[in-house]
């Protein structure tokens, strides 16, 4: 089968301190594993909503794949020669208070083409399939081309600090949300919420956005850590 490569590790040598590699390496096959329709339940109904703004969610693959590794749908993210750091997990509609829009209409499963573009940003195309059919079907106007077309800008332009380094000594949330926001001008740890395994591990960071897709201040009912919590980081093989 051939592959075609994306490996980063020129840049991150270049720029050790503020890395813009979301994959260290990743080798996206032509074809794509098999997905299933993601459809509304009864503790995942169907809610149209407006919107009053998004939130960008991106994922700790090291942490994930200790995990979740031995999972056969991890094997593409965990296995072989891909090594990821930070990952798209999705963009997802806020609503104007508490709740959100989800589900709001039934879509057929991802063309296939879509997929493999997105692959070495969200690498598991059943969760890209859960994205749109949850989140990305509330935004007006968008295809699933269009909706992760418009996730993964924003996601690429993430700028990442030494998470090696900050993994070898004592961190909270605060810290880490300071540190990323240092590497991102415009981007304020007010505006980032740090989520965590019931050990301190990092799991995920939800990045806060106004309906332009501007940074804004999360707001209160958000969620995450308390700013004083303490995290670790979970290294992997590197």
């Amino acid at each position: 089968m051939r592959l075609s490569s994306i490996v980063f590790g020129a840049l991150m040598a270049a720029v050790p301190a503020v890395a813009g590699a979301q994959a260290y390496s990743c080798s996206a096959p032509d074809g794509v594993p098999a997905i299933r329709p993601d459809l509304p339940s009864s503790s995942q109904p169907r809610r149209v909503l407006p919107i009053g703004s998004y939130t960008l969610a991106i994922t700790w693959a090291p942490q994930y794949c200790r995990e979740n590794g031995d999972r056969e749908s991890a094997a593409f993210q965990c296995g072989g020669g891909n090594r990821f750091g930070f990952t798209l997990h999705g963009l997802w509609p806020d609503g104007t208070g508490k709740d959100w829009p989800q589900y709001c209409r039934s879509t057929p499963l991802l063309p296939t083409r879509v997929v493999s573009a997105h692959l070495c940003s969200t690498p598991s195309a059943q969760l890209m399939q859960h994205e749109w059919a949850k989140h990305g079907t509330c935004m007006a106007g968008y295809s699933p081309a269009r909706y992760f077309g418009q996730s993964t800008a924003l996601y690429g332009r993430l700028r990442y600090p030494d998470m090696d380094a900050l993994s070898r000594r004592p961190l909270t949330a605060l810290g880490l949300a300071t540190a990323i926001a240092r590497a991102n001008p415009g981007l304020q740890p007010t505006m980032m919420r740090v989520t965590a395994d019931r050990q301190g591990w990092l799991d995920e960071v939800w990045i806060c956005l106004d309906k332009r897709f501007r940074y804004r201040t999360c707001p209160a009912h958000q969620g995450g850590l308390a700013p004083s919590a303490p995290v670790r980081i979970w290294r992997g093989e590197r």
